[in-house]
């Protein structure tokens, strides 16, 4: 199973009023992950839109909060495609603070076409997110 690792440092914007990043913005740091292994990939978001009209889009989450982040702390999300459907795949992804993993995800992305109808996988994609299994 291959990891992707994507690799940030949480600045003034990320966090609350006590130097503790906001909730809703782990997501956003998932987000930046999964755009990042999808582009290491030779893949990105505007090409698949352009090429294959397909968007991918997060059809479910279940995220586990265990500790917080601070303001300048440098963070690691690692990344993992744990199954492939047809029209959608799973990710696993987990967020550390040095060697401590701080939050988890499970994460849902169904591909859809520009109607918002589930649309199978552009074949090439699905090539290479098999080989990460």
């Amino acid at each position: 199973m291959k990891t992707f690792t994507f690799k940030l440092k949480v600045y003034y914007e990320d966090t609350d009023a006590g130097g503790v990043v906001y909730y809703a913005n782990y997501l956003k740091f998932m987000e930046r992950a999964r755009s990042d292994a999808l582009e290491s990939l030779g893949f990105s978001n505007k090409k698949l839109i352009d090429e294959n009209g397909t968007y991918i889009i997060v059809k479910s989450c279940n995220i586990s909060y265990m500790k917080s982040a601070l303001l300048e702390d440098n963070l690691e999300i690692k990344s993992n495609i744990k199954e492939i459907t047809k029209t959608s795949f799973f990710m696993s992804q987990k967020v550390f603070k040095s060697n401590d993993q701080i939050t988890e995800a499970e994460i849902h992305l169904v591909t859809i076409d520009k109607k918002g109808k589930p649309v199978k996988i552009p074949g090439t994609l699905k090539v290479e997110l098999e080989k990460l299994i």
